[in-house]
């Protein structure tokens, strides 16, 4: 059996690139290098058993952009060649991790959204007087991401959609395999009367949209299940914009993961999913493999999992007054989308993601 390291910027929140680095790590029997470790949280997510081959390069700030960019330093100078016989790199920030380490394999979750795909979005969410600086900042980290890309031996990404943005913006092809759902985890149980939304407190989830929609909806009910850094500024802002527009019949939970998390799943009508362009979006795969409908956006990776009429609902150019609507419809009768549901989820079931994870890195030694 070859010995494997797996890179990861930082193990800090709970996240869906977190579950699949540590996935990867548990299936394969590897060691991971990150940054910042929050042993509680990877506790909550279900992988406590592998703490003892979880290794830190040294810590990192909080704060954009110095957090990325001492990350971005630390994976640079870090080499460990000679003590492993492969290398993937699971955390888009620790690309750079490819220069001294070889042979490897990246495993794109986006090439870096914060510097193509929502550069202008993210520019126009800061003051003034930072944009100039955050536009200098972007241009300095595509030219080095560009240069520690050729550095990756194969490439493997999360979806068609980014597969399309690595061909638009690094001009280049990878693999398309899909992220992992352990879906013998997760289990149907009568709705309880609520509607579930789980997403990092970003704006570029639209949140704020979901609120507005249930707030015109007084006899449905929302959970946001909502991871955050603490202390992070863009996170904090935005957590406290939604609690200042929070109607009645909505909540917002955090630190949520594992058998809480799935129970959430099992209990709930439904799940919305609303982020812009999501990558590919593993929230509607754990939904599904709950027997539950998502009604998403019908865009990005959300397109790739959800069956539109089958396992829930895609909506076209998506507000406040669709989701009302779509909301409306699928409640009326959430469980004759279970069947399809269970089914559509084992394409993305966590064996077979390791499968083809493992043909990847046979095919490299053969």
């Amino acid at each position: 059996m070859i010995k494997i390291a797996i890179f990861h910027q930082f193990l800090d929140n709970i996240g869906g690139a977190e579950i699949i680095t540590l996935t990867l790590a548990r299936e394969l029997a590897a060691d991971v290098y990150t940054t910042n470790i929050d042993k509680e949280k990877i506790k909550k997510m279900g992988f406590g058993n592998i703490l003892d081959r979880i290794y830190s390069i040294g810590k990192v700030p909080l704060n954009p952009p110095f957090r990325q960019q001492v990350a971005f330093v630390r994976f640079r100078f870090l080499n460990l060649k000679g003590q492993y016989d492969f290398f993937i790199i699971a955390g888009d920030w620790a690309i750079a991790g490819a220069v001294n380490n070889k042979p490897n394999l990246e495993y794109f979750h986006s090439p870096l959204n914060e510097i193509w795909a929502f550069r202008d979005d993210i520019r126009n969410y800061l003051n003034l007087w930072m944009r100039p600086l955050y536009q200098l900042w972007t241009e300095y980290i595509r030219f080095f991401y560009g240069r520690y890309f050729k550095h990756v031996e194969r490439r493997v990404c999360n979806s068609i959609n980014t597969w399309n943005r690595i061909k638009k913006y690094l001009g280049e092809d990878s693999v398309v395999i899909y992220p992992p759902v352990d879906t013998s985890q997760y289990q149907f149980s009568d709705s309880k009367n609520f509607w579930l939304s789980v997403n990092r407190l970003l704006p570029t989830k639209r949140i704020d949209l979901q609120l507005r929609a249930f707030s015109k909806l007084p006899g449905e009910n929302l959970v946001v299940v909502g991871s955050y850094e603490k202390g992070v500024r863009h996170f904090e802002e935005y957590k406290k914009y939604l609690e200042n527009i929070l109607p009645d019949n909505a909540s917002i939970l955090t630190r949520v993961a594992g058998r809480e998390l799935r129970e959430l799943y099992a209990g709930c009508k439904g799940l919305i999913a609303t982020a812009r362009d999501e990558d590919f979006g593993l929230t509607p795969v754990e939904a599904m493999a709950s027997g539950k409908p998502v009604i998403a956006a019908a865009e990005g990776g959300y397109k790739e999992s959800v069956i539109d009429g089958l396992t829930g609902i895609l909506i076209e150019d998506v507000n406040e007054d669709k989701l009302v609507e779509a909301v409306k419809f699928v409640g009326k009768n959430p469980e004759k989308y279970k069947e399809a549901c269970l089914k559509q989820a084992q394409k993305f079931d966590k064996m077979v993601f390791i499968e083809k994870i493992k043909r990847e890195i046979t095919n490299y030694h053969n």
